[in-house]
C-alpha cells in the first residue's frame, strides 16, 4: 500500500510539473487537453516533458497526444 501511495503521488507531482511548464509555454490549456495528461503513465508524462520543449502551439500538443 505505501509504494503504491508513493508511486502515485510521484505521477501526481509529474503531471502538475508537466501542465505547468506546459501552460507557461502554450497559454491556457482546454480542461480536455489536461485529462488527457493526468491520464498519462509516468513514462509518457517524462516523454511529453522532454517533448514539450520542442512545442511552439497547443497543436503540437495535441499532435504530440494523438500519436501516444
Amino acid at each position: 500500500g505505501l509504494q503504491q501511495g508513493l508511486q502515485q503521488g510521484l505521477q501526481h507531482g509529474e503531471a502538475t510539473l508537466v501542465l505547468r511548464l506546459l501552460r507557461r509555454k502554450l497559454g491556457s490549456l482546454d480542461p480536455a487537453l489536461e485529462n488527457q495528461i493526468w491520464a498519462l503513465p509516468p513514462s509518457q508524462l517524462e516523454a511529453l516533458g522532454e517533448a514539450l520543449l520542442d512545442f511552439h502551439s497547443v497543436e503540437d500538443l495535441t499532435a504530440w497526444l494523438a500519436r501516444r
